[in-house]
């Protein structure tokens, strides 16, 4: 099978890593409006032809399908362009902006018929995946209560690299850049290991936050705007209540997602920080005492293994763009929630009016 690769930057290196790797798999071109960047990647990873015009290296008869790893306010526009050209599309997440454009995208696949998954990767974690298994064998019971986190340091930390001097960070600070603020980026990630093993998320109610970060909150033509801390309190099809979080602030973390799950016979809990394949649960017996114990979880395969295999076969596996588009409506109920803030001010001790936005 020939790929190709939609974008140059630094996740679109993962995506030439992970589809290099597999077997009868060629990635035969890459695209970029920066041609220099483009050339650039293209030799770093061994791949032949490099584009600035999408439309040429979508006119090749020979590529099959394209990873799509532009940022996140042209994901639309290139993937209807990939779909139309009749190619396979893996999709970096989110896979838009808003709903609209989500459900847009996910009915052209469907009417061309080409397989179309989104890159949720942290589906990729074999514990994630067991989880979902024990919880639909209703090992935990009724689930009642939720928890879940995605925490970043690379505001506070430079293990990343220096946000506030590199393009690849600034714009993710930017809406006018594009970005949706850490809900989109990674907030999309965490809603969907949240509920993936529980089910769909119904209600939402959210409070996001955009700190001062530097002079005027802006460098260059970068306006610092976008959120870089999400606070959700959900509800679970099932019932269940839980609280997600996603933040760029979480000191001492540079990449960490939990999660906890309750139920009214058994509860579990993943933190990727400290291994992908295990979880540690507490069951039958332990419950009363609160005994936990660590389960390995047997390994899956990677979303690009599952992708490649789709083509193959030809049933799509999931995530797909639905699943995408039902994650953005969550994510446009968040920020709707936070426009329509009714927070209850305390003064003096005293219940305030409702802050309005």
């Amino acid at each position: 099978m020939r790929l190709a690769i939609i974008g140059a930057g630094s996740m679109a290196g993962e995506h030439a890593k992970h589809f290099g790797r597999l077997p009868g798999v060629e990635v035969v071109a890459v695209c970029d409006m920066d041609g220099d960047r483009a050339r650039a990647f293209a030799e770093r990873h061994a791949i032949p032809e490099a584009y600035t015009e999408l439309s040429a290296m979508l006119a090749r008869d020979d590529i099959q399908a394209v990873s799509n790893a532009t940022p996140d306010g042209v994901h639309k526009v290139t993937s209807l362009a990939a779909i139309a050209a009749g190619k396979h599309i893996l999709c970096e997440k989110p896979l838009a902006t808003n709903e609209a454009d989500a459900r847009e995208m996910a009915a052209a696949a469907q009417e061309a018929g080409v397989i179309n998954m989104v890159n949720l990767s942290y589906r990729d974690a074999p514990a994630i995946q067991h989880a979902r298994e024990l919880v639909a064998s209703g090992a935990l019971g009724r689930v009642m209560h939720v928890d879940a986190s995605y925490r970043q340091s690379w505001l506070v930390s430079h293990a990343w690299g220096r946000w506030d001097q590199d393009s690849q960070w600034l714009w993710r600070l930017s809406e006018g850049h594009g970005s949706k603020g850490v809900l989109g980026d990674v907030g999309v990630h965490i809603l969907d290991f949240a509920s993936f093993p529980v089910g769909d998320i119904t209600k939402v109610n959210c409070r996001l936050k955009c700190f001062d970060k530097a002079p005027g909150n802006r460098i260059d033509d970068y306006v610092l705007d976008a959120n870089d801390s999400a606070l959700m309190q959900v509800e679970f099809a099932g019932g269940a209540l839980g609280t997600v979080q996603a933040t760029r602030w979480a000191t001492g973390h540079h990449n960490a997602l939990t999660l906890s799950v309750h139920g009214d016979r058994g509860a579990l809990h993943i933190d990727l920080d400290s291994a992908r394949d295990k979880l540690q649960v507490c069951l039958g017996a332990d419950v009363h005492p609160a005994r936990w114990t660590t389960l390995k979880a047997p390994a899956t395969p990677s979303i690009y293994q599952r992708f490649v295999d789709s083509i193959a076969s030809g049933h799509n596996d999931l995530p797909d763009f639905a699943r995408g588009a039902a994650l953005q409506k969550v994510l446009d109920a968040c920020f709707l929630s936070h426009a329509e803030d009714r927070s209850q001010a305390l003064v003096g001790g005293e219940v305030a009016e409702p802050v309005t936005a």
